[in-house]
């Protein structure tokens, strides 16, 4: 009886070490509004010490590691892009994401200034 009783223990262990192996927080698409930089930060240091350009596949969130390559993509017209943390921001409650016009052009309109999106973590650096 004792041996089952430690059997059993030793599987619940083990099945629940399965579990943290699953899909975390950190890695989950979410849905949230995306922003993107005006011209007037081209030339500019951003947080990560990166000189900014528009012209680049970049992006800000508050919390995600510089270096970080995220999948974006807009949810009105499902097209997606890749982009890299190299900043900190959007400081807006409703937006994850400020993105850098090259990338926000890629799957939106620039005359709207945000747009719904879906983001997911591809590679932390």
């Amino acid at each position: 009886m004792m041996k089952r009783g430690i059997l059993l223990i030793i599987m619940m262990i083990s099945t629940l070490g399965l579990f943290s192996f699953k899909t975390t927080a950190e890695d989950a698409k979410k849905t949230s509004f995306a922003s993107f930089y005006h011209d007037k930060f081209n030339g500019k240091k951003t947080a990560s010490g990166e000189v900014f350009s528009n012209e680049k596949l970049t992006a800000a969130n508050r919390t995600l590691p510089f270096g970080t390559m995220v999948k974006v993509t807009n949810l009105r017209s499902g097209k997606s892009v890749i982009v890299e943390i190299n900043d900190r921001g959007p400081f807006h409650s409703s937006r994850a994401l400020d993105l850098s016009k090259a990338a926000y052009q890629s799957i939106g309109d620039p005359r709207k200034g945000t747009m719904p999106v879906e983001y997911e973590i591809i590679e932390v650096d």
